[in-house]
């Protein structure tokens, strides 16, 4: 590193939000002709930290110093005027305007503005890092990766020499991230200085020079990328050696629980969201739902659940018996009359799955309310169940009587993965299940799930992270457009298979 030039140097930054610590005597190396991984879970203070850098926050303590001179960074405008910027997780772009019109927006520049010789410079930039961004597209015509695209170069056209890219593989698939790797690596090579907010080790080890950890707000080392494992990321990250392996046992005797055929569905507003959506699920099998955000997840998992009106299709339900029951045009409550086990992990925790304001125990009485003689509701069983859930999954709460409004993202999706696999259902339908949980966390519910589909259970899992995917399902159904554009086998299937069917409309389900 004593070679490179140091971009940035930040001692002892500290930012709180009220009572809550995000950073804490936080110290940070940044070097041009480098690519910085900023590693850690949910919640140690990345984002927060980068923030600071590029003006969305101001720190309540120490210094940061850019090309060796000490500054104040009060606004991204103080930023962008030091070389810095950063793309956020959601792109800040209008989609009316075209990519030119975007990047340039807000500039001032002296004379009459000539929006064909900045389309000109717009080209020279993608031509001297890769880019492929055609000026004159529309933004609501573009893919996720062109978006991204258009707010890396419009950073590049301000003369940002120092870039912050936070998750920005989030929504990619295998391909896109490829092509986003050979820009970061061009722009590296040409002394960019570029740090990536990560927590994808694999991505970490493939893209990066240097990593460093943060945990709890609070550095805790770094490490050269390529003198380092993915173990020893891991044990720096959470504070302890944690197995990153994933069992996926075979599925015992799978029989045929669900039958989804010809599954059309359209939004609030008549947009198509699924077009003749047609799979089948098995006991004591994982299929796992992929494919870029928006292409229709969402609406399967709760049109099956009961949750969305449905066009046209149907959605059979197979008993132990072999006869058959339709769930369309059953509500949650209907369904569960029948004697269908169904439980739902949603997407939307707070808005869906649990009630903020009310406790644990009562969140977990939202599932056995009505099944007691008496109209008085008995509390002794939830309250068993909400303690019994805070033990084996390490829920942190002062105890069962805590509004779930007053525990962490990661707790909160604790609680309400365990309320629902507590009920023992013969279809679990869960939607990013480990979204903003730790590592450790994580694990553990790759191993209930497991364990749910041991004992039998039909398992769909809706996930975003595909090497997860790839390791923990029996079968993955990809989705495009709302269409099912293929169904692999989990075990021989590749990132790159299911790259391509996230982005190809075609195949049959099976």
């Amino acid at each position: 590193m004593r070679d490179k030039q140091l971009a940035v140097r930040m001692r002892n930054i500290s930012k709180s939000f009220g009572q809550v610590q995000a950073n804490s005597n936080v110290s940070l190396d940044i070097y041009r002709g480098e690519i910085l991984a900023l590693l850690g879970e949910n919640g140690s203070g990345k984002t927060t930290l980068m923030n600071m850098l590029s003006g969305i926050y101001f720190p309540d303590g120490g210094t940061t110093e850019i090309d060796g001179r000490r500054v104040t960074i009060g606004s991204p405008k103080d930023a962008f005027d030091y070389g810095i910027g950063m793309i956020h997780q959601h792109f800040k772009l209008v989609n009316v305007f075209t990519a030119a019109e975007n990047i340039v927006l807000g500039l001032k520049e002296p004379g009459r503005f000539d929006l064909q010789a900045a389309s000109e410079r717009i080209r020279a930039i993608c031509d001297t890092y890769g880019f492929d961004v055609d000026p004159n597209q529309k933004v609501y015509d573009m893919s996720v990766s062109q978006k991204q695209t258009v707010e890396i170069v419009k950073l590049l056209y301000r003369g940002a020499e120092i870039l912050i890219l936070d998750e920005p593989t989030a929504v990619l698939t295998p391909q896109e991230t490829d092509r986003l790797f050979a820009v970061l690596r061009n722009m590296r090579d040409a002394g960019k200085a570029i740090v990536i907010i990560t927590h994808k080790l694999h991505e970490v080890q493939e893209i990066s020079d240097r990593v460093v950890v943060l945990r709890k707000g609070e550095r805790v080392g770094e490490m050269v990328t390529a003198e380092s494992t993915t173990e020893e990321m891991t044990t720096m990250m959470v504070g302890h050696q944690v197995a990153l392996d994933i069992d996926r046992p075979r599925p015992v005797n799978p029989k045929r629980r669900m039958r989804i055929h010809g599954l059309t569905v359209r939004d609030g507003e008549g947009v198509l969201k699924l077009d003749n959506v047609s799979f089948s699920v098995y006991s004591g099998e994982i299929l796992g739902v992929a494919g870029i955000s928006g292409s229709g997840q969402k609406e399967l998992l709760e049109a099956i659940a009961g949750l969305q009106p449905v066009e046209i299709g149907s959605i059979e339900y197979i008993n132990d018996d072999g006869t058959i029951d339709q769930l369309i045009g059953k509500d949650p409550l209907e369904i569960a009359s029948m004697g269908v086990a169904l439980a739902f992990v949603p997407e939307d925790r707070l808005g869906m799955g649990l009630v903020a304001s009310m406790d644990l125990t009562d969140n977990m009485m939202l599932r056995s309310f009505r099944d007691g003689p008496s109209p008085f509701t008995d509390r002794r069983a939830p309250k068993e169940l909400a303690e019994k859930v805070v033990d084996e999954l390490e829920v942190s709460t002062q105890s069962v009587s805590t509004p779930v409004r007053r525990l962490s993202g990661g707790n909160v999706q604790k609680v309400l993965v365990g309320r629902e696999i507590s009920s023992a259902p013969s279809v679990l339908l869960t939607a990013y299940a480990v979204r903003g949980l730790d590592v450790n966390s994580s694990y553990m519910i790759y191993d209930l799930i497991n364990r749910q589909k041991a004992s039998g259970t039909a398992v769909v899992y809706v996930g975003e992270d595909l090497d997860v995917l790839l390791e923990l399902c029996d079968r993955i159904l990809v989705l495009c457009g709302g269409k099912v554009s293929g169904i692999v086998d989990g075990r021989y299937t590749s990132k790159n298979e299911v790259g391509m069917l996230m982005t190809k409309l075609g195949g049959e389900a099976r």
